[in-house]
């Protein structure tokens, strides 16, 4: 997954991820290296993530090592996240 352009990676993506690999918080930051309190506070706040580029890059990284694609918004639809490969399960 890649970060550029006008495509926004925000909350709802990573919630929804998380909860489409049955991870907590707790879960993601192991895989991210992003420390739980960070995660807790990208999370509260709703649309696009704010927070320093290597932060959104290991997110972004952990989601995608785990088989997670995300959806942005376009004139097709709205966000969303899916897996990659339809094999992929929890």
């Amino acid at each position: 997954m890649i970060l550029k352009g006008s495509k926004k990676f925000t909350s709802e993506h990573l919630r929804a991820a998380r909860g489409l690999l049955r991870w907590d918080q707790a879960d993601l930051a192991t895989a991210s290296g992003v420390s739980l309190p960070t995660i807790k506070r990208l999370e509260k706040k709703a649309g696009p993530l704010t927070a320093h580029g290597p932060t959104l890059q290991a997110l972004s990284r952990a989601l995608d090592e785990a088989g997670i694609e995300i959806i942005y918004e376009s004139s097709e639809g709205g966000i969303g996240v899916r897996f990659r490969n339809p094999t992929t399960a929890c």
